[in-house]
């Protein structure tokens, strides 16, 4: 009997590793190049509040965030600093993430931040695994792939 493919619509790794290639050094270049962003949509948050806002930075930087990443996944199915660095999710159909699975991809990456052992689990998988997914990567059956020249 023969074994099926867990995500019979996206590129192999072993047939097409192009599509794997330095993602995962790519999504960590992509997370600082966002977090500077997200920073950046802060301190005008925390000025128009006339500096109360930073008794709540992290709040504040949590909620810009939470919105930022969703907001960008959704229109493009990657964040800005994931186009800057040519990568994209796809979902287990391979196709393009939308609304629900941004909110949802979006909310796990938000778990697995805050509570320190799953985002070093989360790191791990994306080393050691042969698809470079994080935890809320295989939990959802989604990918970061590079994107098509």
């Amino acid at each position: 009997m023969y074994a099926t493919h867990p995500y019979p619509n996206l590129p192999d790794p072993m047939v097409q590793p192009e599509f794997y290639d330095s993602v995962v050094i790519k999504r960590g270049l992509a997370w600082v190049i966002d977090a500077a962003l997200i920073l950046m949509l802060v301190i005008p948050a925390v000025v128009m509040t006339a500096f109360i806002g930073l008794f709540f930075l992290p709040l504040m930087f949590l909620v810009v965030g939470f919105v930022y990443r969703v907001a960008t996944i959704t229109g493009g199915s990657a964040t800005w600093g994931m186009r800057l660095m040519s990568i994209e999710f796809r979902d287990q159909r391979g196709e393009y993430f939308d609304f629900s699975q941004a909110l949802m991809h979006t909310l796990g990456y938000t778990v697995s931040m805050s509570v320190f052992p799953l985002q070093l689990i989360s790191i791990a998988m994306m080393f050691l695994t042969e698809r470079g997914q994080g935890l809320t990567d295989l939990l959802l059956g989604t990918v970061a792939i590079n994107r098509r020249a």
